[in-house]
């Protein structure tokens, strides 16, 4: 766990090992009420979602393919 200030334009520092560890520059944060989530999503996520499916889901509708996803996050949240 890091404390860190915020600065007065609203700007906080991530630590370069975190940074490094996640791979991106780009983060999503989520607002929990009273806390603060920081998740990191990939710079390319088109390439990201290529490989995700890569041997998978050729000849599949949109549809079919959101719903593969669906069924994979639910897998890696472990209820699947």
């Amino acid at each position: 766990m890091w404390r860190h200030r915020v600065t007065t334009a609203g700007q906080l520092s991530l630590p370069a090992d975190v940074r490094r560890r996640w791979g991106t520059s780009t983060v999503v944060l989520e607002d929990g009420g009273d806390h603060l989530v920081v998740r990191p999503v990939p710079d390319d996520a088109i390439a990201a979602a290529r490989g995700a499916f890569a041997g998978r889901g050729q000849g599949l509708t949109s549809r079919q393919l959101k719903e593969l996803a669906r069924e994979d996050d639910l897998r890696a949240e472990g209820g699947g």
